[in-house]
């Protein structure tokens, strides 16, 4: 909102407060002052000039000489290029030594041989934005009225020596939105009166139920429709206060019947709209929603598709203007115009929205309209708009107003007691102090007994609860003297949850392994968003998704990693190794939250490691990919609760996957892409993983517990065993450890063999085991003994016997 400071004191003394001090006490108030900008930007030496003489500049066709009486005794010859300069106008003139904006001085000059003693200035050369430039005026120089002094300061008859100050209203104090509004805000800063405008309005005889008559289809969005007709209007320019106003609040002026309906709407907040009378096609107005599949040509030359979600203004048969947003063209006010009807309604908030939304036709009148206005000032200005069209166009007001309403005032009446007031803010305000701050908000109240019965006026839409109340005292006593006090309580440190902290070393972990970080959308397409997923669902769409890429919540974490090792292989980025910790969304059912489940991911794929002076290169294979991963299980103290076993999952190498089980219950998945998958990411031999993370960072491990190096020599003893090609190293493992406890404290597999020296379907792997007591020196038998289980314990359960 746009407020002039010259326009503010019509209706709030200002005296002994200039406009930066005012910006700053509406600041401290609770209303952000943005700027304060003073429209002279620095001018000076501008007035106005009478043009005696204008005729062709000799040495030039598209200049102007121009002989301009100044108000200084001889006139000054002036050469202007405005194609628009004619004899006999009156015009703005920087004289020679004046300022305009930019620091810009004027000296005289010589233009194609001709001097030239000033220069005869447009609008935009004063500081006028063109945007709010009248039409008429947006190509050439601003041409004053005849009765515009010659001599006098030019800045004053434009209203250029004023500031405005930019408020930044939050939605809750749309009452702001208006020069009333605001005038009732300073006032109670400042603890003075507001004088109010006057509205007095002169009729003629005749009766306006002759004329018009109006009829509300749809009361729920439109509970009061008000009109009255201004006959014999002669349209011409407003007032050029009238214009410098609406210049300053950024609206262009147009006539003086469309200026003066604006004029309304920054003084009361109220949206006006000037139908021509002769031009409504009927006697009757009719406010109904529009029918499916209507049309309006509205104001900008547009024809507009309307539905019954829209609210419009007809003539009984077709929609004249698209209530609250726009009016139609087939009943605009034009230069012949005589009769106008003049509109003021209070219009429902949801149904100018939609509108809005429909058409993107944002304007001055629909913001307020989608705000909320005050409909008790609704007829107020119409009356002040009439009295004013009877002034400034010369019309003759009918007699009467027509109208329809069903709309009831119901008071709001909000109860506090100083006890909470004080509570609240934390002072120690007496009842008279209140008093006086709900006395200068104009606020009608009664108090007994220190509790307060305040009455709200319709304008403050925003008090309803207490609360409200004490946030209004609050800013008028000031919130720099509300008390400031530390609170008292027992500090303590902050610190990570047990899983945070877990979570913060598994991050280390990896990237100490030599994996990056990496983070992704949760947005897919629904073609990748289950794949690779540890447990699918019915996937979960967006409303208005930004494209269908980006359609879906992700099921898993690895697709986007795919893509980002496939976007740096692109770009010669050959040896690729990332992981990522996110979160993927299962549906539970419609109208259900989604579950969001923690996963852990990473993709491996060219050389895991290259030692170029040793001359060794490792590539990436599905032991490295496993192999990180124990190393995480270590770290967690999950090794001896973890077990692989051989999968096939969709989109991985049937031969190098297995599942990730964490008791017994799978948690994950580690393996080899399917080569098609990798022909289909353009990437070479790749391993992925992904794991349930919350299950893992969840699950209770003991303390780690350090054990002192053997004093006693230990003996290891290797063996071959021959098993069918189907028998799982793993599961034989197993086996042996628990057949050689307590004295075996180390089983590893060293060897696989499979080839022509064993029977068809056999397999030979080979095992280091170590046997050793803490306490004491084993012996040879003892050592025997038990190994001698062990071999008995594997032939028994897989028939293995020792290779010879």
């Amino acid at each position: 909102m746009l407020v002039s400071y010259r326009w503010l004191s019509e209706y709030v003394d200002l005296t002994g407060i200039t406009a930066k001090e005012l910006a700053e006490r509406i600041t401290k108030s609770g209303i952000e002052v943005e700027r304060v900008e003073a429209l002279n930007r620095g001018m000076k030496g501008v007035v106005i000039g009478h043009v005696l003489e204008c005729e062709p500049h000799p040495n030039a066709d598209k200049l102007r000489k121009c002989l301009v009486d100044l108000g200084e005794g001889e006139p000054v010859q002036i050469i202007c290029g405005a194609p628009n300069v004619a004899k006999g106008q009156n015009v703005a003139v920087a004289k020679v030594g004046a300022v305009l904006p930019g620091h810009f001085k004027i000296k005289r000059a010589k233009l194609r041989g001709e001097e030239s003693n000033g220069m005869i200035c447009s609008l935009q050369e004063l500081g006028i934005e063109t945007k709010v430039v009248p039409k008429e005026y947006a190509d050439g120089i601003f041409v004053f009225p005849s009765d515009a002094p010659v001599g006098a300061d030019a800045l004053e008859w434009l209203g250029l020596h004023d500031e405005v100050l930019e408020l930044s209203l939050t939605p809750n104090r749309a009452d702001c939105l208006s020069m009333i509004g605001v005038a009732y805000e300073v006032a109670a800063i400042l603890g003075r009166a507001v004088k109010l405008p006057e509205a007095a309005v002169k009729e003629n005889d005749e009766m306006i139920h002759d004329y018009i008559s109006v009829r509300v289809e749809a009361p729920e969005d439109n509970p009061l429709y008000a009109g009255r007709v201004v006959k014999n209007v002669r349209i011409g320019p407003s007032p050029l206060w009238m214009q410098a106003r609406l210049m300053a609040a950024g609206i262009r002026p147009h006539n003086n019947v469309v200026d003066i309906t604006n004029y309304i709407l920054l003084e009361y907040g109220q949206p006006l709209h000037a139908f021509d009378y002769d031009r409504l096609g009927s006697r009757e107005i009719v406010v109904r929603r529009a029918k499916e599949g209507e049309t309006i040509v509205t104001l900008d030359d547009v024809e507009r598709k309307l539905t019954d979600n829209h609210l419009v203004i007809t003539n009984g048969r077709e929609p004249v203007a698209l209530a609250g947003v726009m009016g139609g063209a087939n009943s605009e006010v034009r230069d012949d115009t005589k009769t106008v009807f003049i509109e003021a309604a209070y219009f429902a908030s949801p149904v100018i929205r939609q509108a809005v939304k429909d058409h993107g036709l944002r304007s001055e009148a629909s913001t307020r309209f989608e705000k909320g206005i005050d409909p008790a000032r609704t007829k107020e200005a119409l009356e002040r708009a009439a009295a004013l069209m009877a002034e400034y166009a010369g019309g003759e007001v009918v007699g009467g107003i027509v109208e329809a309403s069903t709309w009831k005032e119901e008071p709001v009446v909000v109860t506090v007691t100083l006890e909470r007031i004080n509570g609240v803010l934390g002072t120690a305000m007496s009842k008279e102090e209140v008093a006086a701050i709900l006395a200068n908000l104009q606020f009608p109240f009664t108090e007994d007994n220190g509790t307060f019965t305040v009455h709200v006026p319709s304008r403050r839409r925003d008090i309803v609860i207490e609360e409200d109340i004490i946030e209004e005292v609050a800013r008028l006593y000031g919130y720099d003297h509300l008390p400031a006090t530390l609170p008292v309580a027992e500090a303590k440190p902050g610190g990570l949850t047990p899983y945070q902290a877990k979570r913060r070393r598994v991050r280390r972990y990896l990237e100490g392994a030599g994996l990056f970080q990496a983070i992704t959308y949760s947005l897919t397409s629904p073609d990748k968003a289950a794949r690779f997923a540890l447990e699918t669902a019915e996937p979960i769409r967006l409303a208005l998704p930004m494209s269908e890429e980006r359609s879906v919540l992700r099921q898993s974490l690895i697709p986007h990693l795919l893509e980002a090792a496939s976007y740096n292989r692109a770009r010669q980025v050959e040896n690729v190794a990332l992981y990522e910790i996110g979160s993927v969304y299962l549906s539970r059912g419609e109208n259900v939250q989604p579950a969001e489940n923690e996963r852990l991911a990473g993709v491996i794929t060219g050389l895991w490691h290259a030692h170029l002076w040793q001359g060794e290169k490792k590539a990436a294979d599905f032991y490295v990919a496993k192999g990180v991963l124990d190393g995480l299980f270590d770290l967690l103290g999950l090794s001896d609760r973890i077990s692989y076993c051989p999968a096939k999952r969709a989109d991985l190498h049937p031969g190098r996957t297995a599942e990730i089980a964490l008791d017994g219950t799978v948690i994950g998945f580690v393996g080899q892409l399917h080569p098609a998958v990798q022909k289909e990411y353009d990437l070479k031999e790749t391993y992925v993983f992904e794991l349930a993370l919350a299950e893992l960072l969840n699950a209770e491990s003991e303390a780690v517990r350090y054990e002192p190096i053997p004093r006693f020599p230990s003996v290891v003893r290797d063996i071959a065993l021959v098993v069918d090609e189907n028998v799982e190293a793993g599961a034989l493992k197993q086996v042996i450890e628990e057949a050689g406890k307590p004295l075996l404290k180390d089983v590893a597999l060293f060897d696989v063999y499979e080839g022509d020296r064993l029977p068809a379907g056999k397999k030979s792997l080979a095992f280091s085991l170590r046997y050793y007591d803490p306490e004491r020196t084993l012996t040879d038998e003892e050592v025997t003994a038990v190994h001698e289980r062990v071999l008995a314990a594997v032939e028994e359960q897989f028939g293995a016997v020792l290779r010879g």
